[in-house]
């Protein structure tokens, strides 16, 4: 049964983070809109689509800030607790330092739970709603950049190849497909470019060549061009990178057992989203950990002490999140390592501080 302190101590908890949340999340979209402003104008978006991009903001914000508005909540509350000699008189009274923890980790789990539904199924949403309208509207400029070196396999028996790909003309260049059966070679379609032709549904393939095998001879066919259609789209020669973001948790998996028989370059930058989303609930009873142990202990500085360390600690915990994001982006680090060794590292922290704190 839940006893007067810990129904005190979880409503301080959830009211605080609440508040932090409902106070930096108008800010936001404040700021937001003071720097697109003008272009809103400029590209004379309708207003409907304006008011859901910021409803999708609102959810993206709101996940990226999860961790430190939780952490500076904690922070601020608990040390109110401790300055006004709160926390003195319930260990005074007999109550551990442990079971003091306990209301805490209470909040932590329904907070978790929550995280964990919201992260799954509902911030994937706005996530895609986010993304498709500042690549609409606002960064234009990302969607000319061609991508280079695709090698990707479409189906259990064929592989493409193309050198580079213009996602705005929908067009690749140097393009090769493979057929195999039976681990043989069957045929091999080459052409200088292909392009999707939307009027007419079909790819249309420049300095077309077919190479044929058969047991006995090889057929080789050029022409011109050639309309032809594929089991695959065209924008499959280009995966964007923030798609495993906008799918859900099933359609994430599915998404990723694909991309991983298709050989996408991105996979690693997909695995991290989905590790991510299962450690941003756990983070929550590491981070509730360290700042209930920073706070908790009454300093001469007072809660501005409290804070300033929670800060540095919040901050120094996203920066080594966000180095090893880049480290998986730009090399071979393990997506996993990634994810978890920043939970691990301050769950080792925390175990420290607490101990520090009991005494």
């Amino acid at each position: 049964m839940l006893k007067i302190l810990d129904t005190y101590i979880i409503k301080n908890y959830l009211i605080t983070f609440l508040v932090a949340l409902f106070l930096f999340i108008p800010i936001g979209i404040m700021v937001d809109v003071a720097e697109r402003i003008d272009k809103f104008k400029e590209n004379e978006i309708p207003f409907n689509e304006i008011i859901d991009y910021y409803f999708d903001f609102m959810w993206y914000f709101g996940n990226l800030l999860f961790p430190i508005l939780l952490f500076l909540s904690i922070i601020w509350f608990t040390s109110k607790l401790a300055n006004n000699t709160e926390i003195i008189s319930i260990l005074s009274s007999g109550v551990s330092f442990s079971r003091f923890l306990r209301p805490y980790f209470i909040s932590a789990s329904l907070l978790a739970i929550i995280s964990f539904f919201i992260g799954m199924f509902v911030v994937p949403k706005a996530s895609k709603g986010f993304n498709e309208f500042n690549y609409k509207y606002l960064n234009k400029k990302f969607q000319i950049r061609n991508t280079s070196r695709v090698f990707k396999q479409i189906s259990k028996n064929e592989f493409v190849y193309v050198s580079s790909y213009n996602p705005t003309r929908e067009r690749a260049m140097d393009f090769t497909l493979e057929h195999f059966e039976n681990e043989k070679l069957k045929f091999k379609i080459m052409a200088q470019s292909i392009r999707w032709i939307k009027s007419d549904s079909v790819f249309r393939l420049l300095n077309f060549r077919k190479r044929s095998i058969y047991e006995d001879e090889e057929v080789l066919i050029k022409k011109k061009s050639v309309d032809t259609i594929f089991n695959f789209n065209i924008q499959d020669l280009s995966p964007l990178n923030y798609k495993a973001e906008t799918l859900t948790l099933f359609d994430l998996n599915k998404f990723i057992n694909s991309e991983i028989k298709s050989g996408s370059k991105l996979i690693n930058q997909h695995l991290l989203v989905r590790h991510k989303r299962y450690s941003l609930p756990l983070s929550v009873f590491v981070l509730t950990l360290i700042s209930v142990s920073v706070s908790s202990v009454r300093r001469r500085g007072g809660m501005g002490m409290n804070l300033a360390m929670g800060i540095l600690m919040g901050f120094l915990f996203i920066f080594i999140d966000k180095v090893l994001v880049v480290l998986v982006n730009k090399s071979n680090l393990s997506a996993a390592v990634a994810a978890w060794s920043p939970i691990l590292f301050f769950a080792g922290a925390g175990f420290l501080l607490m101990r520090y704190a009991k005494r």
